[in-house]
This record gives structure tokens, sequence and C-alpha cells, in this order.
């Protein structure tokens, strides 16, 4: 290929780069920002209006009346209960006996001083609200039987804490009479166990039934296409169960999906926070992901409803049903799958088709998080046992790929014997790689085994709440975000954020943000490959020796643990075929690079 057209090819592609780059920028990163940005102005907005109006929250007849004031739409639900433990608070609804305001208070929403604890549950009314609800079901029933709009009356108890259950009544003025005992214990999960009476004269047929709805979508769930957020569920029998899941998007494609199941649980999930309804293990149950249109917000809920029980004339029958409404941890889910004889629990964690890599890589971390007390070290503690793992096979490939570099002089003979003959060129190579011993392929194997490790990593950190908000070092305060520093401010020595400079400011601190960690990567990458064999094609050459800048900027929008789990593989890569390079005296750029002092 003339040396023009090497040129002239290398620029199309940086160029192309380029472009990728921006359009990734200005069509992705920049809508994204620009809705959120829209969502906040908009919450202001409806707010102002709210107060103007005396705090009723009213709004034009063509948009729903959302009650912006979180106190008011908890008193228009009626009185209330609170719930205080070490790691939820809220209250539940005596209309209806609803879960639909809770808080986990070890979790804050972000790293900001004072940031608010996370919310998972919020009262009807609110946009998008969110709760469970637990009623019965029965038809030509005198008195009927409890909805979500019952007004029970609380009986025993004042604040549901681990110690002190609470107890509500129902009386359905026709001879049936409803008690729910309320019991939560020092994690998430909440015990909901209904006792009917009949004091009629004829038996009665009744069937529980309980739902997690969430009344619309907030605009932040749903967008991340490596995780899964939307409806989730684990269903069989005699030991034969699988778990299904629909993402918002298939959610809407398929409104109602209905299973039979002995035991199981089904549940709502977000990217760190579930709410699941868990029926007896031993009860037939019929569950169902539905999505229904209602006046406020498009509703998608998980249904969950029991066998249908008789009771006899002067019987009582009585149902127990358990609700996990927390943080996602791997440890607190496991715990619940073995005392609970729950089925696949702890894979209400996304951890993704490569799940066998996935959990097992989080648990190593985990252990040595134990033992370090810190998960960016514990990071680096993950890539020296993958390495080490690695280590015969990467030996053999190094090996072959430095012995390929002291054969650069024959091939470019070669090439230069046949300049007009790619097939001679081609079977002469191959004769030489034959009389050398030497895999031309060998080279790729690392790389092409290291993916999936990889892959693992970047959900490992996605996924695991463990990684959330956990400091390395200095300015990395969250390995599971990007790195935060630009060089664009100077990496903070300019009291000035790149954010806001308009049409180009989200691009500025994404992909151009050119982050400590991102050049340290890019660094490490770039020698990693001067350590390669170069290229025959001076084209191919061309391209790989831009591919560390390309890189460089492309990895400034992943998640910090990630950077540095890929940076120190390199360098750990980097020291072991310096080793190898060394003793097979073959040319490398770090021996010629302190060469250079010797002569000076």
């Amino acid at each position: 290929m003339p040396p023009q057209n090497n040129s002239k090819n290398t620029i199309i592609f940086m160029v192309i780069a380029g472009l990728m780059l921006l359009a990734y920028s200005f069509f992705v990163m920049q809508p994204q920002a620009e809705r959120q940005k829209a969502a906040r102005a908009a919450a202001e907005q409806q707010a102002a209006a709210s107060g103007a109006a005396g705090g009723t929250g009213a709004t034009t007849d063509s948009a729903p009346a959302f009650i912006t004031d979180r106190e008011q739409a908890r008193r228009a639900l009626g009185d209330r209960v609170a719930i205080k433990t070490e790691t939820v608070s809220g209250s539940l609804s005596l209309r209806g006996a609803r879960l639909d305001d809770l808080y986990l208070t070890n979790y804050k929403d972000t790293l900001a001083p004072g940031s608010p604890s996370v919310e998972l549950f919020r009262p009807e009314g609110m946009e998008h609200s969110y709760q469970a609800i637990f009623e019965w079901r029965g038809s030509n029933i005198e008195g009927g039987v409890p909805d979500r709009n019952t007004p029970w009356r609380l009986t025993q108890g004042t604040t549901l804490t681990p110690t002190t259950p609470v107890t509500l009544t129902w009386d359905n003025g026709a001879g049936l009479r409803f008690t729910r005992r309320i019991a939560i214990d020092n994690q998430y999960l909440f015990t909901i166990t209904d006792t009917v009476a009949n004091f009629t004269p004829r038996s009665i047929q009744i069937t529980p039934f309980g739902k997690v709805e969430r009344q619309g979508v907030p605009d932040d769930l749903g967008r991340n296409q490596i995780l899964h957020e939307g409806a989730i569920g684990t269903f069989g029998t005699e030991g034969k169960y699988a778990t299904t899941s629909l993402k918002y998007g298939a959610w809407a494609k398929k409104p109602v999906q209905e299973e039979e199941s002995t035991g199981g649980w089904i549940g709502i999930t977000d990217k760190y926070w579930l709410a699941a309804l868990i029926p007896t293990q031993s009860e037939q149950v019929k569950a169902e992901f539905r999505i229904s249109n209602l006046p406020a917000a498009e509703t998608h809920s998980v249904n969950l409803q029991g066998q249908s029980q008789t009771i006899a004339p002067n019987a009582e029958i009585s149902e127990t049903t358990r609700l996990f409404a927390g943080a996602k941890r791997n440890e607190i889910l496991a715990g619940y799958e073995k005392s609970l004889d729950l089925p696949r629990f702890i894979y209400a964690i996304d951890w993704g088709f490569l799940f066998f890599l996935t959990r097992p890589m989080f648990l190593i971390v985990e252990f040595f998080f134990g033992i370090l007390g810190n998960f960016g070290l514990a990071i680096l503690a993950l890539t020296l046992v993958v390495r080490l793992i690695m280590f015969p096979l990467a030996n053999k490939s190094y090996e072959s790929m430095s012995r390929m570099r002291t054969l650069a002089p024959k091939l470019e003979e070669l090439k230069k014997k046949y300049p007009d003959d790619p097939a001679s060129q081609q079977k002469e190579m191959m004769a030489l790689y034959q009389k050398e011993k030497i895999n031309p392929l060998a080279g790729c194997l690392p790389l092409l085994i290291q993916i999936p490790f990889f892959y693992a990593v970047y959900k490992m950190l996605t996924v695991t709440i463990e990684m959330r908000h956990q400091p390395f070092f200095g300015w990395i305060r969250d390995l599971s975000a990007a790195d935060p520093s630009t060089i664009w401010n100077l990496y903070g020595l300019i009291p000035w954020d790149p954010a806001t400079v308009p049409l180009i400011g989200t691009f500025l601190t994404t992909n151009a943000s050119l982050s400590v960690l991102a050049i340290v990567y890019g660094l490490t990458m770039w020698l990693q490959m001067a350590m390669s064999p170069p290229a025959t094609d001076p084209m191919q050459r061309r391209i790989f020796q831009f591919m560390p800048v390309v890189f460089t900027f492309i990895m400034a929008t992943f998640p910090a643990g990630l950077l540095i789990y890929w940076a120190w593989s390199n360098v750990l890569t980097i020291f072991q075929q310096y080793i190898i390079m060394h003793r097979l005296k073959s040319e490398n750029p770090i021996d010629t690079f302190f060469a250079r002092f010797k002569k000076a």
C-alpha cells in the first residue's frame, strides 16, 4: 500500500473516531443531561405552583394533580403508624394498611454533606408513588373484604420496630373480623400475618392477594443497558426454579405476564433496591407482572395471589406473606435465601450472563476487603489473583511475542524480497514461524481471555451496592462512578466547573475529561502495546499506535474501580513481559529508554 494512502487512511480513522466521540456526547450524554435538567426545573416549577395554590398541589385539568408536599400526601391517607429500625424509617398508612412511606437510612442519595436518605416507597398522590398493598379477594361476601382503602384500626403497638410488632383490625360489620399483625426484622423483611375469623352461620371462601405497585417510572430508571431494572421473580416447583425478568421496555411490550408457582418470589427491582413479595414456600400461588393505565399514571405492578381458603362458621384461618423492601446486599439476600428456603434470591442482583465469573469475583473482592479495609485495594488484590491464574498461559504467549520481535528484521526482508507477491510473502512468513516454533496468534490469547474478566469486573462495579460510594484514596470517593478529575480545571486547581460550558459542557466532563485515572490507563496501555510485536502492515501499525489515545477518552466515562483494575492489570502485564523480554534478550522500550541515559 502506498505511503500516501496509509497517511490518508490514518487521518480518516482519526477523524471518524473523533466524530464518534462527539456524536456520543451530543446525541447521548447531552440529551440525558438536558432531560435531567428539565425534570428538575419542572419539579421546582410544580413545587412553586403548589405553594402558590396554598399547598394543594393542584395543576391544570390536563395534568395529574400530584401532591408535592410529602407530609400532605401522608396526611391525605389518614392516620399512620411509624416505622423505625436501624436500617429503615417511615410509616404505614391505616388506610389499606399499605406500606407506602419508607427510607433506607443507611444509604444516602449522594456523597454531598447532608444528603437525604434513599427513598424506597412513596405515598400515593405524589408523582411516582411506590407502595406495597395486601388485600383479600372474595365474591358475594356481605360487608366486603379488606382492599386498598379499608380503614384499619390500630389495636396493639404504637411504633413498628424489630421488637414491637403492631396489630391492626377491621370488622366488616357482617360477621367477618380481620386481624393483621405486621412485624419487621433488623434488616429489610416485613412479615404480614392475617387472621380471618368467621362469625357467620355459613362458610366463606376468600383469597389472599398482595401487590407492589409503582405509578409511573422515574426518568432515571431503565436507561442503563448493562443492568436490569423492572419486574423480576423466581417461579417453579419441586426444586426446579427459574428466574424471570422484564426490563421496563420489554414489560411495556408485554403488559401482562402470568406465572404459577409453588413458593418462589416476585418483585420490582432497581439498580440497588428491591421490593419483593414472598409467599409461604409450600403454597401454590399465581404471580403476575402487569401494567395498568390509570388516570394518574401508567402503573407497573407485581401481583401475588395465594390459595383460596374456606372458613367454616365460627372458625378462623391465617395467611402469612413477607415483603422484602431494601438494599440488595449479597450477604443479606443470601441470608434470607437460606433461612426462608427461598429459591435464587441472590439473583435479585443482576450478576449478568457471566454470573459464574461476576459473583465469584465479587466474593473475592469482599474477602480482600475484610482483610484490607478498602475496596480499591481489594480490587488491586483481585487483579493480582486473576493475573496469577492466567500466568502460565500468558507466560507462553509473551515468550512467543518476544521471539516475534526478534524476527521483525527478517520479516521486513521478506516483504522487500516479495514486494508484489503477498502469497509468497505469507508462505515464507509461515515457514519462518514454523522454523522458529512461534505461534503468531499466541499474543491474542491473553487479551481474549481477559475480556470476560474485564466485563465481569465492570458488571460487579455497576450492580453491587457494596461498591456504591466506596472510596479509594485522595479524590476517588466512589469506585462505582467515573473519576471526577478533569484537565479542564487543572484537576481542581481552578475553581471552575467545566459542565457549565454551553453545548459542550457534558462532553468536557465525560469523554473529554482526561481524568487522572484515564491518563494512567492510557499510558499503561501505550507501554504494553509498545512492548508487543509491531504489526507488519504500516496502516495497522499506525492504528495500533493511535488506539491508546482513543481508549483514554473512551475509558474516562467508566467507573473508577474498573480503571484501577485495568491499569493495574496492564502494569502487571508490562512487568511480566519485561522479565521475559529481558531474559530472551529481546529489544524492548524500557531497556531502550534507560539506555539513553547511560549514553548521556
